[in-house]
């Protein structure tokens, strides 16, 4: 919002950086001159210096049991100065540990949050899941337990599905055989447990694009960068033409970086490809044979 003259109307404010006036520019009228100064006092040049002047503890996280605002004791067994605790002071020390504990994890949510955070880091450690990620999926596990929509299922299987959830609104591919595999449960299991979550927090979970996939599986194949991206092209025009209207988009994925790979002479087999995809092959190979006929690639598998 434009700050107005209260004299003559103007919108013509400016600062000035010397003494911090605010001043009409056109009648000359000072409109403020009281500023503060919100910024830090202090200026660092690299991150020792900022570590070192900074006077404020670490952001909160969702990912944290208490958002990282608690307090541990110290298990060294030693005081301030460095000196050895007696006996009797470090049993005493361990029962005040112990109570701290239990004091952390009194109610029954606090322990289910204790347990699901750190399967949830676990899996997001397993899948190489950005941290970003990892805090947005943390808030959407609170919001699931404030609504109460944890009651009769696994942990495991509500971490998996919100961790799927989060992937997928964020565009990063992941699929549910993954997530299978980093949780020990079934495919079925996660699958039922994200669509309630979807249809009860109500979230608009965008379509997975087969695009997604292809940096990644064309890395994992040990592929150039001109075949991820003819891959990607292969995709984008299947796409257009609705070819992959009520088909698998890893499969979709899959088949387009092994004709990508043929073409540009850097072939891999249809095993190989199968197995970085978590698709079968003959998934690949009527993939395959769509994309060759509908756009007449001429190639030999």
């Amino acid at each position: 919002m434009a700050i107005k003259c209260p004299e003559c109307g103007s919108k013509n404010i400016k600062k000035d950086p010397e003494t911090g006036e605010w001043i009409c520019q056109k009648c000359g009228l000072v409109i403020d001159e009281a500023n503060i100064d919100l910024g830090k006092e202090w200026r660092s040049f690299d991150a020792d210096q900022f570590e070192k002047r900074a006077r404020t503890g670490s952001p909160t996280k969702y990912a944290k049991l208490n958002k990282g605002l608690v307090t541990m004791i110290d298990r060294r067994g030693t005081d301030i100065r460095g000196h050895k605790l007696t006996s009797k002071s470090r049993a005493q020390m361990y029962r005040l540990i112990k109570w701290h504990k239990r004091a952390t994890v009194s109610s029954s949510i606090q322990r289910n949050l204790s347990i699901a955070l750190t399967e949830l880091r676990r899996m997001a450690s397993y899948l190489n899941i950005p941290e970003s990620l990892v805090e947005a999926a943390a808030l959407l596990y609170r919001k699931t337990v404030k609504k109460g929509l944890i009651r009769g299922r696994l942990i495991e299987a509500v971490v998996a599905a919100v961790l799927y959830t989060v992937c997928r609104v964020y565009h990063v591919p992941r699929t549910l055989n993954e997530m299978a595999e980093a949780s020990g449960l079934t495919k079925k299991e996660i699958g039922r447990t994200y669509r309630f979550l979807v249809r009860e927090l109500g979230i608009n979970v965008p379509l997975t694009n087969p695009v997604h996939y292809i940096p990644r599986f064309a890395s994992e194949l040990n592929l150039s960068g001109e075949v991820q991206e003819l891959g990607r092209e292969i995709v984008e025009k299947a796409i257009k033409q609705g070819l992959i209207s009520g088909r698998g988009p890893t499969g979709v994925a899959a088949a387009a970086v092994y004709i990508a790979g043929l073409l540009k002479g850097e072939r891999r087999t249809q095993k190989e490809v199968a197995n970085v995809a978590g698709v079968t092959e003959v998934t690949i190979r009527n993939r395959y044979r769509e994309l060759k006929k509908e756009f007449n690639i001429n190639v030999t598998a």
